[in-house]
């Protein structure tokens, strides 16, 4: 027998998207292929670390394109990217409060003038007004009925919240952007206990955020402290050190979370690997360490092996991927490297658990944007006045490891490559919890690749296929139904990108720092 799978669903996609997930028919079975192909052994006796899933942010700035089409072009975008019957994305990352890419002012839950003092934080609010009706304000305004309609969608979509900055009056700075810091170690003025302290009040600011969400019908996965914990950006932005949010994390906000919402994970870190340059045990205890189930990490500068820095010494901890933007003017070569190659395959080979990039959607111009950080490009971008939408790279490489694979283990797979981007072909395999098999093969040349698939225990024979340029073919093999949907058709309209800024966007392999 060549195959005991019933159904196998086959996809293509081209690095210069010439082919976007087209359905293709499954190769037929051989015996052992010629020398000139690269042999793909998938073997599931080997098991690696749980699949969560794959997503994008979900800032003001997206909500409110998302929010802005019409009801109808809403939902059938919504169903489309998360409805496990199509796109199955199931991580989103919100911000706490403002960040750079926001259609509103900045903006944190407890806006009061410097040298104030809301110890028991009365003024708290997430903003006013009945979700997405035009006079709600804050995170009411955009954020929270498009979450509300994508949970409505898909309960078990999984959110990811961080900070860009506290509120003024407990910082340093009592500014709202260009970083500072907590006013660790000082008092609110009611007494000299830990509950008093600054660090008790802003531990507290977490707890009521996840109240006011659950209270919207909105649970909260996972906690990071701060986003970039060392960029002291022009946008809203505040500094930390490794010890600091080892010891806020371990002596204040788990205890916190302890007493109210103990599922709640907590990530550690929520910045670029660069900084990691020593393990991570120069910074935090194994003691402090247990406060946190994970560690949280963007993808903007190299050099990426310094994720190892981590994973060796704490192997209980999930890695996370949280952030990478997309862009407009990448070359297909460096964009492919950078989503397919570096985060699709090499990071999750590497142990990641989930991959959120940053802004679900831009409009054709790469806004809104309070902040300047221009250049930019959603996973979507979505036409401000007409609402039509368009599919990016970044959208297939998610799609690509999220319709095929709803959950289940990382398995061992074979690789031809050492870091995702250079070398020859290479893979990345899931075994689903129904017993199916995913697997994925990227092509990190620019020239089509002969592979041949082989899956240990399911078959002795070989099928034999080609992998277009810095592109993907996906193959999923089960006993059971199997999503097979197809992408909606990309809209027509034109693109008016801003001029790129703050370019630290480089391919892998070509980093200057």
């Amino acid at each position: 027998m060549s195959n005991n799978f019933k159904n196998e669903y086959w996809t293509v996609t081209a690095g210069d998207l010439s082919s976007k997930r087209y359905r293709i028919e499954a190769p037929e079975y051989s015996n052992t292929p010629t020398n000139d192909v690269y042999k793909i052994v998938v073997d599931q006796s080997v098991k690696y670390q749980d699949w969560v899933g794959v997503g994008a942010a979900i800032t003001d700035a997206s909500a409110k394109l998302i929010w802005s089409q019409t009801s109808k072009q809403r939902h059938d975008l919504l169903e489309e990217l998360f409805s496990p019957e199509e796109g199955n994305f199931s991580v989103v990352r919100i911000p706490i409060g403002a960040c750079d890419f926001s259609s509103q002012d900045y903006y944190s839950y407890d806006d009061l003038p410097f040298g104030s003092n809301d110890h028991d934080l009365k003024y708290f609010s997430i903003g006013e007004g009945k979700p997405g009706t035009s006079n709600a304000t804050k995170d009411l305004k955009y954020i929270i009925p498009v979450l509300q309609e994508i949970l409505m969608i898909n309960p078990a979509v999984k959110i990811i919240a961080s900070p860009w900055s506290g509120p003024a009056w407990l910082k340093n700075s009592g500014q709202f952007t260009m970083g500072g810091h907590l006013r660790f170690g000082e008092f609110t003025g009611n007494g000299f206990a830990d509950k008093d302290r600054f660090e008790s009040v802003y531990a507290n600011y977490f707890i009521k955020y996840l109240q006011s969400y659950a209270s919207y019908g909105i649970p909260i996965y996972a906690l990071t402290i701060q986003n970039e914990p060392s960029n002291a950006a022009m946008w809203p932005a505040m500094i930390w050190t490794f010890k600091e949010l080892a010891e806020f994390g371990y002596h204040y906000l788990r205890p916190a979370l302890d007493k109210t919402f103990p599922e709640t994970k907590l990530f550690y870190w929520d910045g670029s690997l660069n900084t990691l340059d020593k393990p991570l045990s120069n910074y935090i205890t194994q003691t402090q360490a247990s406060a946190f189930d994970g560690f949280a990490f963007h993808t903007y500068d190299a050099p990426y092996t310094n994720l190892f820095n981590v994973s060796r010494e704490f192997p209980n901890w999930k890695l996370v991927m949280t952030e990478r933007r997309c862009l407009f003017n990448d070359t297909v070569e460096d964009a492919s490297h950078i989503m397919m190659g570096l985060i699709g395959n090499w990071l999750v080979r590497q142990g990641i658990s989930s991959i959120t990039l940053w802004n679900l959607a831009l409009d054709e111009r790469g806004l809104p944007n309070a902040a300047g950080s221009t250049g930019r490009r959603g996973v979507i971008t979505i036409d401000h006045q007409t609402g039509k939408v368009q599919r990016n790279l970044e959208y297939y490489m998610l799609r690509n490891l999220s319709q095929d694979v709803p959950n289940g283990k990382l398995i061992k797979s074979s690789s031809y490559s050492a870091n995702g981007y250079t070398g020859y072909l290479t893979s990345t395999a899931f075994l689903e919890d129904d017993n199916s098999i995913a697997v994925q093969i990227y092509n990190p040349t620019g020239n089509p690749l002969k592979a041949a698939l082989n899956i240990v225990g399911h078959s002795h024979m070989w099928q034999t296929f080609s992998v277009p340029a810095w592109g993907t073919i996906t193959v999923h093999k089960s006993n059971f139904s199997m999503n097979e949907s197809n992408p909606r058709i990309d809209e027509e309209f034109e693109l008016h990108p801003t001029k790129l800024n703050l370019s630290d966007d480089v391919a892998p392999g070509k980093d200057t720092k």
